[in-house]
């Protein structure tokens, strides 16, 4: 069955990449005929205001004020339960009789999937040349706040799932938005909250989570191998038939798969950063206090402490997701028989995704000199510069972890998209699949299309995705502490173990 529906996908893209290849009008027909109507969508979602000379976004506020707000609320959990959560992700805990359809560590990788892509390259560029090497320090604390956010979100999204006959299950915010909120008696807030919530991540995957993911890693790609170049579309389809072989198998597909490239392009890119520190380690010591001094430099880069202020956040906001929501889809699907279990699990995430990764980015640009103020190098040629000063061959490097950062993060979100979809248009195979074959046409268009505007757009419904989400977390998090307490109640009883 799985190769009809492989076929019948590749089918429809075939159909739709010759005319796509063809009509290059087309982009800029579709870019001028829904500018009109997204761009004050995009203005909305990324409103910003003036603070010393420099735009602050308020989707960016919200999302730091509510990790300052769960970090106080659960007593600075992500440094309590750092420990626990190692021990949750090695398997210490988990009985393969458990309820779910894949492992913690499985789960974390879909998630980190889901997180680590080309803003972990092209972001951190940006956050860099605007806001100096201070940004790095802002940046690396709203990684260690936002772990208590996807801590909040996951053991909501484990405990409101819905488990079915099957062994399969569904969750995520649209779930326990509804349900969770019904119990406090406010079901038509839940339920508007959701059915928002939905809409975004539908849109946030097709768009951010894929055509945006192809489009930058074919722009990489086609740079460095001319033979893809005005072939956007075959791109598109190799890509398209991959996302495709993997998405038809479902999570657990997804996760077999996450397991395995997470960790790859985890080595592959962060061991090509350590290199470069080492074969610069005498710089290092300078790099780190350029760092800490520049995050306080009352005149620095873009207005100084607040201008690096603002890119740090930005970009770790941006960077691991935590309280849009997105991550929590993945975890509920998780082997478990408590619910905060994946919560301790979930908090890994922004501390691999920003505080390790990202501010490996960041120290390769500093250290190897490669920011220099208001020099217009900025964003992935920023961090391509500052890799390819050190050793020869480095670009195909960053070319290799741009196509393993996309495809990774394709593959999680279209996870995403499709529990947004089903919690739409109700659970069935056919249902699903009309999903899958949609979510590859749209990678083979991503990829031969600039499409601006819609890409803006896909972009401002992933943020927009945490508007409802935060909402419900504030409203929901006193059974969040009631859970962690019933939780750790049971662990001193010994209701819940080691198994190895």
């Amino acid at each position: 069955m799985f190769r009809r529906i492989y076929l019948a996908m590749m089918a429809i893209v075939a159909t739709v990449s010759p005319a796509v290849a063809q009509e290059s009008s087309i982009d800029q027909m579709i870019s001028d005929a829904v500018a009109p109507i997204v761009n004050p969508i995009v203005s909305t979602v990324f409103y910003s205001v003036p603070v010393f000379g420099t735009q602050f976004p308020l989707i960016v506020g919200w999302l730091v004020l509510a990790a300052v707000v769960f970090t106080l609320y659960f007593g600075f959990i992500q440094f309590r339960g750092f420990k626990h959560s190692i021990e949750l992700v090695r398997g210490d805990y988990l009985d393969p009789k458990d309820a779910g359809e894949v492992t913690p560590f499985q789960a974390l990788a879909t998630a980190l999937s889901g997180t680590v892509g080309l803003g972990n390259i092209a972001g951190v560029g940006v956050a860099v040349y605007l806001g100096g090497p201070g940004a790095t320090f802002w940046m690396i604390l709203a990684g260690l706040l936002g772990m208590a956010s996807k801590f909040t979100e996951c053991i909501l999204g484990v405990h409101y799932r819905n488990e079915y006959s099957n062994g399969t299950v569904s969750g995520g915010p649209m779930y326990y938005l509804s349900k969770g909120l019904s119990e406090d008696g406010k079901a038509s807030l839940g339920k508007v909250l959701a059915i928002f919530f939905s809409i975004c991540c539908i849109g946030g995957a097709l768009g951010g989570g894929n055509m945006f993911q192809a489009n930058q890693s074919y722009a990489q790609v086609s740079s460095l191998f001319p033979f893809f170049e005005g072939k956007g579309w075959l791109f598109g389809l190799i890509m398209a038939g991959l996302v495709g072989i993997v998405i038809i198998g479902g999570i657990k597909s997804i996760a077999r798969v996450t397991e395995k490239i997470v960790p790859g392009m985890a080595v592959l890119y962060v061991g090509a950063a350590l290199i470069i520190i080492i074969m610069n380690i005498g710089s290092v010591p300078q790099a780190v206090s350029d760092i800490i001094t520049g995050a306080f430099a009352p005149t620095a880069v873009a207005g100084g402490i607040v201008g690096a202020l603002i890119q740090g956040f930005k970009r770790a906001a941006f960077s691991n997701e935590a309280g849009i929501g997105s991550a929590s889809i993945a975890h509920s699907a998780v082997q478990t028989k408590h619910p905060v279990t994946e919560g301790y699990v979930a908090l890994l995430e922004p501390f691999i995704d920003t505080v390790v990764i990202c501010t490996m980015t960041s120290l390769v640009i500093v250290i190897t000199g490669s920011w220099v103020p208001d020099s217009g190098v900025t964003g992935i040629a920023l961090t391509s510069q500052a890799f390819e000063s050190s050793f020869t061959g480095a670009g195909y490097v960053l070319a290799i972890a741009a196509v393993l950062f996309a495809f990774s993060t394709m593959i999680s979100w279209s996870y995403y998209g499709l529990k947004a979809w089903t919690y739409m248009f109700g659970e069935g195979e056919g249902k699903e699949i009309v999903f899958k074959i949609i979510f590859c046409i749209f990678v083979v268009i991503g990829s031969s299309m600039s499409l601006g505007p819609v890409i803006d757009f896909s972009d401002a419904m992933i943020f927009a995705m945490a508007i409802a989400n935060i909402i419900g977390l504030y409203m929901l998090m006193p059974k969040v502490k009631a859970l962690l307490a019933d939780y750790h109640q049971k662990l001193a009883s010994g209701e819940i173990k080691k198994i190895k």
